[in-house]
């Protein structure tokens, strides 16, 4: 089961590829660590970014997507571009997707005494703690 982790910001959807290694989560190291959509306005650059991430699913065998939750309103709040690219992901086929709470994320870390891999660049941790979080619940 390979599961990717995902933190999506601004215009980019963050990535990390996690994988089951005797029990435990292993990153699983590919060269493509996020998707940007630049012009959410622009019809072909959003088909662009869908065909990209259908690609990305496709290419790595990738099973489900985790998606880290964006609060909808107040101060910490997701843009509308964020959620416009949550849409295009879990319109993805072959792919189931499920969100997950940053409180999910941190106490399954906790409770696990999960690591970060060397191998994650620092913007990959919340999308690798989402992916864990749900391959652990699921194990």
């Amino acid at each position: 089961m390979k599961i990717c982790g995902i933190e999506i910001k601004g215009s980019e959807a963050l990535l990390a590829l996690v994988g089951l290694e005797d029990g435990a989560p292993s990153h699983l190291g590919v060269a493509t660590k996020k998707l940007a959509l630049d012009d959410d306005e622009d019809a072909a650059q959003v088909k662009a970014f869908a065909a990209q991430a259908r690609a990305f699913v496709a290419e790595h065998g990738v099973d489900t997507l985790a998606i880290k939750k964006r609060s909808k309103k107040g101060d910490f709040a997701g843009g509308p571009t964020t959620f416009k690219i949550e849409g295009i992901l879990q319109l993805l086929d072959n792919c189931a997707v499920e969100l997950v709470s940053p409180q999910t994320a941190s106490a399954q870390a906790k409770k696990h005494n999960l690591e970060l891999p060397a191998s994650l660049n620092k913007y990959q941790h919340e999308a690798y703690k989402s992916a864990c979080a749900l391959l652990l619940k699921r194990r």
